[in-house]
């Protein structure tokens, strides 16, 4: 394990916004915001190697190739070794073993949430340390192209990693009429930052981005919402809301918006993004999302896919 960072970035964020003068609550409520990422890229030759994209996984001993509910291999994304990734203050990862991410993109984009079962077309797998592992053998069913043309076996390349700052979307769009568009809770933290402006100035000075590094998948951070359905946090709002009689959400109540914005700040503020990547198709993106309290405990049977289509 390596880290990048000497002091919290936190507390880096909040020395460098209390020496401007900014108010405490307001510095507490922007930091509430402020998430840190791994971000994973092609690794140069003088840089750390900490996991896979692409290539043939290595599985524990005895452990099958994941496939869908019809027997059909899942084709493999990535592996990651925890212990070489850079500790992220907030991000409870392993501090070691390894996590292999497979995924069926096509088909997960079509499936609808459920918030009780594990998604038939992606998979997360936790490898402890120490396991004794071996390169899977190619499944037939993967070797071959998909209906887009690309190889269903990804090329393997190494990955490097390194630390991003993160904000939620919103705060990208503040002008008075995309604000009138934003959920009531996102409307009144705005008016409440009055120096909103300095405080992503702060971030972006201490955080100033990747410059020309490629980032091919994420860890952590804050949720990419990217094409016209709705994104991920609405679907399980609306589906948790469903799966729950008491909240008298049925389907003539799908556009009950307090309550399924209610549930939706729920979620960003207990979930996070485990993985966001992109695929071998230009209109597809992954995401798996699982809670805080399930990725501290190691509970990886928890996540839930979300492959979110560009058009």
């Amino acid at each position: 394990m390596y880290d990048d960072a000497t002091t919290n970035r936190y507390e880096q964020f909040r020395q460098a916004a209390t020496s401007q003068g900014i108010p405490n609550d307001e510095i507490s409520k922007f930091a509430d915001q402020l998430r840190f990422a791994v971000w994973l890229g092609g690794a140069g030759s003088d840089q750390e190697v900490v996991g896979q994209a692409g290539g043939l996984p290595r599985l524990p001993v005895g452990t099958e190739w994941p496939t869908d509910g019809n027997g059909y291999a899942l084709p493999f994304i990535a592996s990651v070794d925890c212990a070489a990734l850079p500790r992220v203050e907030g991000l409870p990862l392993p501090t070691d073993g390894s996590l292999l991410l497979f995924l069926q993109y096509e088909e997960d984009s079509l499936e609808p949430f459920s918030p009780d079962e594990q998604p038939e077309y992606a998979r997360l797998l936790y490898v402890p340390a120490g396991a004794e592992t071996v390169v899977a053998p190619l499944p037939p069913e993967l070797d071959g192209m998909d209906v887009y043309g690309m190889p269903l076996l990804i090329p393997e390349y190494e990955l490097s990693a390194w630390v991003e700052a993160d904000l939620p979307e919103w705060m990208e769009e503040t002008d008075e009429s995309d604000m009138e568009l934003q959920p009531g809770y996102v409307r009144q933290l705005f008016n409440d930052l009055k120096h909103f402006d300095q405080l992503c100035e702060i971030v972006d000075s201490l955080w100033p981005g990747p410059g020309r590094r490629m980032s091919t998948l994420r860890i952590g951070g804050h949720c990419m919402e990217i094409g016209g359905s709705d994104g991920p946090w609405h679907q399980m709002a609306v589906a948790n809301l469903k799966n729950r009689p008491e909240a008298g959400l049925d389907r003539a109540e799908t556009w009950n918006f307090p309550l399924i914005q209610a549930e939706e700040h729920r979620l960003i503020r207990e979930w996070v993004p485990l993985a966001q990547f992109y695929t071998q198709s230009d209109v597809h993106y992954g995401c798996f999302l699982i809670s805080f309290e399930d990725l501290a405990a190691k509970r990886f049977d928890k996540m839930r896919s979300f492959t979110m289509f560009s058009e």
